[in-house]
């Protein structure tokens, strides 16, 4: 299952430099969920000729993931970016005085960096 979702995503990345009928056949296979034989049906083609198309797909995708990795950079500067949102609020929440149930009033500049923090992510994630 992990695979497909990987492929899948591989796909969405670098999907264009298939053939059509290559991305089109990934396209129904991963994405779309479809069988083999109906993969097959759909194309006119054996089920033997999808599974080599769909492998030879998988090893152009993950050859080159390897080679330039901008999938992975993506997935790590998502990770990175929801993290900073996260440390974010946890310093907001702190800052208002709730997170220490003290009442020692907020630092405004904190509020302030924080709150352009959480623009700047949501900028950014849009």
């Amino acid at each position: 299952m992990a695979k497909n979702l990987e492929i899948s995503f591989l796909l969405d990345f670098y999907g264009d430099v298939l053939t059509e009928k290559q991305r089109d056949v990934m396209e129904q296979y991963y994405n779309d969920d479809l069988s083999l034989a109906e993969v097959a049906d759909n194309f006119g083609i054996t089920r033997q000729g999808v599974r080599d198309a769909v492998k030879r797909g998988e090893a152009i995708l993950l050859d080159l993931e390897e080679k330039v990795g901008f999938a992975g950079r993506y997935r790590a500067v998502q990770e990175g970016v929801s993290r900073i949102g996260e440390l974010a609020k946890e310093i907001e929440f702190s800052n208002s005085g709730s997170y220490s149930g003290g009442s020692y009033g907020c630092d405004a500049q904190i509020s302030r960096a924080t709150a352009e923090i959480l623009q700047i992510i949501q900028h950014i994630s849009e």
